[in-house]
């Protein structure tokens, strides 16, 4: 597919997103309110969202030429029929980094053919790199990283995103957390779906879950998440997760235990 090998590209990607993530780090809590803009309800973007964005697309479009983008604030032409497409959130957390809450980070993926075969994300806040290539395993900076052996939902720490600006599934939603609540050790909302997969990947939640989400915010964390030996699918069990808006992630052994609790709302 490219004349550079996959885990040569993937090290040259991890030190790409080092580089936005060092700009954004030197950018938190200088951002001023005339900054920062509403795309639509409650989405928030900054000058510190784009620049990270042409800095990311400046130097992946030296990488592999050949490539399209579909990147989340439209800096660049955007190819979504190209056979390899870099998708690129460049602040996942935009909402956290405005705040000055943890967590967010920069997430680069590959996709071949429409399936992601390399995937980056760089968490600012505590300088961890969290990457994989497709049938290579996944890694926290180089340390190998694993789902959880949890098989039970008494036993599960759960990560979530709530509805903040689709209430389509409001009610559902709802539902789902009650059951959850009850039945847990308990859920977490940390308002950066990049970061609540790769925590899913090396076993720091058991499941992760969240509707109205885009390509951007999954493609890299998903692949992380299955070579870390987990289980992706969307809320119906399906492999329309990337662009239908909807994912679940579990450790294997959890996984025929949490899909059920979606039944209601596919």
């Amino acid at each position: 597919m490219t004349n550079t090998p996959l885990k040569l590209l993937c090290r040259q990607v991890q030190e790409i997103a080092a580089q936005a993530g060092h700009f954004i780090r030197t950018e938190a809590g200088k951002v001023a309110p005339s900054d920062i803009q509403m795309k639509h309800h409650n989405n928030l973007v900054s000058y510190v969202d784009t620049t990270s964005e042409k800095m990311l697309v400046e130097a992946l479009a030296k990488l592999l030429p050949e490539a399209g983008f579909l990147t989340e604030e439209n800096t660049v032409a955007q190819n979504q029929n190209a056979t390899l497409q870099w998708v690129i959130d460049p602040l996942d957390g935009t909402t956290n980094f405005l705040y000055q809450l943890p967590s967010y980070a920069v997430s680069v993926a590959l996709l071949q053919h429409g399936r992601p075969v390399l995937g980056v994300v760089y968490e600012v806040n505590r300088s961890e790199c969290f990457w994989a290539v497709k049938d290579h395993g996944a890694f926290l900076n180089q340390t190998p990283i694993y789902t959880s052996k949890v098989g039970q939902l008494p036993d599960a720490l759960i990560g979530t995103g709530f509805p903040y600006y689709d209430f389509e599934l409001i009610d559902a939603y709802t539902d789902i957390l009650k059951t959850l609540m009850r039945n847990t050790k308990g859920i977490r909302r940390f308002g950066a779906a990049a970061v609540d997969l790769c925590y899913v990947a090396c076993g720091r939640f058991d499941a992760f879950y969240e509707h109205s989400l885009h390509p951007w915010d999954v493609a890299a964390g998903s692949l992380i998440v299955q070579e870390a030996g987990g289980v992706i699918s969307d809320f119906s069990g399906g492999n329309n997760y990337l662009f239908g808006r909807q994912i679940i992630a579990s450790a294997p052994a959890l996984y025929p235990r949490f899909l059920p609790l979606f039944s209601d709302i596919v």
